[in-house]
């Protein structure tokens, strides 16, 4: 009797385990044969990514996602990039600036405040160093810490006075009559030369620089820098250095213009700061 029960059991519990499997099975078949609900959102994630070269993450493709007048999720937007493969490509790698010497040339006025209420309070500048096939090319960047948009900028085969003298004349004309802002950087040789302290003296820039050997007080430049080497340096490759100059001016432009920040709503720096303008 009891081995009868037994084998019932048996046969009944097979056959719902055929039925559950015929249903998923049928489930499965229907819904293979049902248009993506998601088709659409796919290919706008795919050309988002491609067209940022896959320096965007699900959570930066959300924000452009919904600057495009698309309402979605960013946990959706995590799922569906995992099923297209497509996997933000950047790596941050720690970077050195080039340094000079050092000195007791001005205050540190920034004190590593880099609040802002509005643009041209407080800038910030450095020299960074890129070799590639056995040459070597500088960038020195002003950037504004209310947008972190770059200001001006100068890209130069060898780290001269010249260089950085050039990069705050272009600076200059943005600034608004009776403006003074404070200009921070490190102590590299060409911020302690007399023709550049006078430079800025003379049109009303307010010279800031760290303390001795503590990068953490131009921060965000040392992020900046990092970001640029992460997206650019080590993300691709290059055919020669001209290459990679022609690819660094587009970068930059990029960066300006058209990479969007969580910080600033979803707008790219140039955008922000021009929002931030009219606002002032």
């Amino acid at each position: 009797m009891i081995w009868e029960l037994r084998h019932e059991f048996k046969v009944s519990l097979l056959l719902d385990v055929a039925k559950l499997a015929r249903a998923t099975y049928y489930y499965y078949t229907k819904r293979r044969h049902e248009p993506d609900k998601y088709s659409e959102i796919k290919e706008q994630i795919t050309n988002i990514f491609q067209e940022n070269r896959g320096r965007y993450g699900y959570r930066r493709i959300t924000m452009e996602m919904k600057n495009r007048g698309y309402c979605i999720n960013h946990k959706t937007v995590q799922r569906l990039m995992k099923e297209l493969k497509l996997e933000c490509k950047v790596r941050m790698k720690k970077y050195r600036s080039y340094k000079g010497e050092v000195g007791k040339i001005a205050p540190n006025l920034l004190e590593r405040d880099f609040t802002t209420t509005a643009p041209n309070q407080k800038w910030v500048t450095d020299v960074t160093e890129f070799s590639l096939f056995g040459e070597k090319i500088y960038l020195s960047p002003i950037l504004d810490l209310h947008s972190s948009d770059l200001v001006s900028y100068v890209i130069s085969d060898r780290p001269v006075l010249s260089m950085v003298m050039k990069m705050v004349m272009k600076a200059i004309p943005v600034l608004p009559d009776g403006t003074s802002p404070i200009l921070h950087s490190d102590q590299g040789w060409q911020y302690q030369h007399k023709h550049y302290q006078k430079l800025l003296k003379d049109n009303g820039i307010r010279q800031s620089m760290s303390r001795k050997g503590n990068c953490l007080d131009n921060a965000v430049m040392e992020n900046f820098f990092g970001l640029l080497k992460s997206e650019l340096l080590y993300l691709q490759e290059f055919d020669s250095i001209e290459h990679f100059k022609a690819e660094l001016i587009e970068y930059l432009d990029y960066y300006n213009n058209r990479r969007i920040k969580a910080k600033l709503k979803g707008l790219p720096p140039a955008l922000h700061r021009k929002q931030a303008l009219l606002v002032a």
